[in-house]
C-alpha cells in the first residue's frame, strides 16, 4: 500500500460478494488504497458479536494497484479486529461498513452487523460510517447511496470524527434522494416481529418479519421521519451509551446497598 495515500478498510454483513459492498469499493477507490475484509457469506443482525468458541481464518480474494480484498469465516467485527490486528500495516484512515441491502435505521442500529462493524472501528479510534439503502434487492440500485456515501467519506478522512462517535447514513429507496439531514435515533421498537409457519414434519416455525412503531412523541427530527420523506438521514452514534442524567441521580439521590 502506498502511505502517502489514505488507507480505506470497507467491510459489511452481506458478504464479500454482496452488491453493496461492490459499489461502495468502487465509488470510493480515488480516495485512497483500499482493502476490503468481509465476511464470505450473510451475517445479518450479527450486531457486535465475535467468534470465540472456533477459530477464524481469510483468504485473498483479489490483489491489484490500490485495492486488495480478503473473506472471512468470521462476524462483520471479527473481520475488522482481524484486519486491523493481523493483516494491515497501518490504522486505517476510514472505515466504511457497507453499503447495506436494507435500512439500519432507529432501533435496527443495536441489531445491524453493518453498524457493529462501524462501532468496532471507532473502537479501534478509526474514523467509521455506516452505509445503507432501504431496499433488500440483491439487485438494487445503489447511485443515490454511492454518492451521498462518497460525499460523507472525503468529508470524515478531511475532517476525522469526535473520538467514540461514528455516523449511520441511511439512504431512502428512491432514484432522486431530496437531500440529507442530520437526525436523532428514531424512538420505538419493532411489532408483529414473527410470522408463523410450519416444517414437514408439522412443528411450529417462526420467521422474522415485522414493522417498525415510533414511540410518541414522535421527533419530527428523527431519521424514519426523514427517510419517509425522501431525504437521507444521518445520525452520529456514540460508543460510551452511559445515561449521564440518570448517572448523577444515581449518584446525588438513589441509595445502594453493598
Amino acid at each position: 500500500m502506498m502511505n502517502d495515500r489514505p488507507l480505506i478498510l470497507i467491510t459489511n454483513d452481506d458478504g464479500v460478494e454482496a452488491k453493496g459492498i461492490k459499489e461502495l469499493t468502487e465509488c470510493l477507490r480515488d480516495l485512497g488504497d483500499i482493502v476490503v475484509f468481509a465476511p464470505d457469506g450473510p451475517r445479518s443482525g450479527m450486531a457486535s458479536a465475535i467468534t470465540s468458541l472456533i477459530p477464524i481464518k481469510y483468504t485473498l480474494i483479489k490483489q491489484e494497484k490500490g485495492l486488495t480484498v480478503y473473506s472471512c469465516t468470521g462476524t462483520p467485527v471479527d473481520c475488522v479486529k482481524l484486519a486491523v490486528n493481523e493483516v494491515l500495516d497501518r490504522k486505517p484512515d476510514l472505515l466504511a461498513s457497507g453499503i447495506n441491502h436494507g435500512g439500519n435505521h432507529a432501533i435496527c442500529v443495536h441489531y445491524s452487523g453493518t453498524m457493529g462493524a462501524a462501532a468496532e472501528g471507532c473502537v479501534f479510534d478509526i474514523p467509521s460510517m455506516g452505509v445503507s439503502l432501504l431496499d433488500h434487492r440483491p439487485d438494487a440500485d445503489f447511485t443515490e447511496c454511492c454518492r451521498l456515501g462518497r460525499m460523507l467519506a472525503r468529508r470524515v478522512i478531511k475532517e476525522g470524527l469526535p473520538h467514540g462517535t461514528y455516523l449511520n447514513l441511511n439512504v431512502p429507496n428512491t432514484p432522486n434522494v431530496k437531500g440529507l439531514k442530520v437526525c436523532r435515533q428514531a424512538d420505538g421498537r419493532w411489532v408483529k416481529e414473527f410470522k408463523r409457519s410450519e416444517n414437514a414434519s408439522g412443528e411450529p416455525v417462526f420467521w422474522l418479519t415485522g414493522s417498525f412503531e415510533n414511540a410518541k412523541p414522535i421527533h419530527p427530527d428523527n431519521d424514519t421521519q426523514a427517510l419517509d420523506s425522501g431525504y437521507a438521514s444521518l445520525v452520529p452514534c456514540k460508543i460510551d451509551v452511559t445515561d449521564y442524567d440518570f448517572l448523577a441521580k444515581l449518584k446525588n439521590q438513589w441509595t445502594i446497598d453493598n
